[in-house]
């Protein structure tokens, strides 16, 4: 989760001034979080709420009210301030965007089934679900919280997702961001997002330079690079100084949040619990 919200914090200066390279500094003074940080804490809420559609909708409406301003789209803003919230069929780039803490639970199938929940009740266009699905598969396959023992290289890792993506989710994952970058314009659609976010994870040598990859493809800065960013922390891990960094940027409640997910997370790592499938059950018991 943290991942996708340094991403979100990096791009959020970039997202209508593409710059198109990776040299630029990582955190500036006017950096500040954005819907895409904010969504995605909420969906790691509603995972431990009980993860039905329900806790979903209740969790975003929460979260959409307490920070308004934040950058939503319209039709996102129109669903958090309607009495009656409907999915309106959209295919933008925001299911993905906010869709990392699935990937937490033991099974791909299991992240893949709650990122079509977390979609569908706002983006149930068939490519918003593709998109949040293909995310959250590539966050799970990155990872290395899935494997007890021998874990396998990230090159390894980032075979398998390439592989399954382009398998499972038919995106086109064999251009290069050098390919990619000089007709990249800002796009929110998640056919247009997603691939390429994933793309700069995979030339990626570290978490840092994953981030910066997304950004320096232009376009939707801080989606691309909350994405990007998810997938990097589960393969990479984050570099402490850049982890402190981030977390100056948040007012309390959303720093609350975040802590009280890896405090949850860093509980079921130790008690083992991942045994069982999925773990919401767990998570919202109080038992852990």
């Amino acid at each position: 989760m943290l991942g996708a919200i340094i991403g979100d914090i990096v791009g959020s200066v970039y997202e209508r001034q593409s710059i198109k390279t990776k040299s630029f500094p990582l955190f500036r003074d006017d950096c500040s979080f954005t819907d895409d940080t904010v969504m995605t804490i909420a969906t790691a809420e509603a995972l431990w709420k009980g993860a039905e559609s329900n806790d979903f909708i209740e969790a975003y409406r929460k979260y959409g009210r307490a920070f308004p301003n934040v950058g939503y789209g319209r039709s996102f803003w129109q669903w958090l301030c309607s009495e009656n919230p409907t999915p309106y069929n959209s295919f933008g780039n925001g299911s993905a965007m906010r869709v990392s803490p699935v990937a937490r639970m033991l099974s791909l199938s299991s992240a893949e089934k709650y990122a079509k929940k977390s979609a569908e009740v706002t983006h149930n266009h068939p490519e918003g679900i593709r998109g949040a699905q293909a995310a959250a598969a590539a966050v799970f396959l990155a990872s290395w919280w899935r494997f007890e023992r021998d874990i396998p290289s990230v090159e390894e890792r980032k075979r398998e997702v390439k592989a399954y993506v382009e398998e499972t989710y038919g995106y086109d994952l064999d251009r290069t961001i050098n390919e990619i970058k000089p007709t990249y314009t800002f796009e929110i659609s998640c056919q247009e997002t997603v691939p390429q976010a994933i793309i700069a994870f995979l030339e990626s040598d570290g978490f840092e330079d994953a981030i910066r990859n997304a950004i320096s493809l232009g376009g939707d800065s801080d989606t691309l690079a909350a994405i990007t960013g998810s997938i990097a922390e589960a393969a990479y891990g984050i570099p402490p100084e850049i982890h402190n960094k981030a977390l100056t940027y948040l007012p309390m409640p959303l720093f609350n949040a975040v802590d009280a997910w890896y405090t949850k997370m860093a509980s079921v790592y130790r008690t083992g619990v991942f045994t069982r499938d999925p773990c919401i059950d767990l998570l919202q018991s109080g038992s852990i």
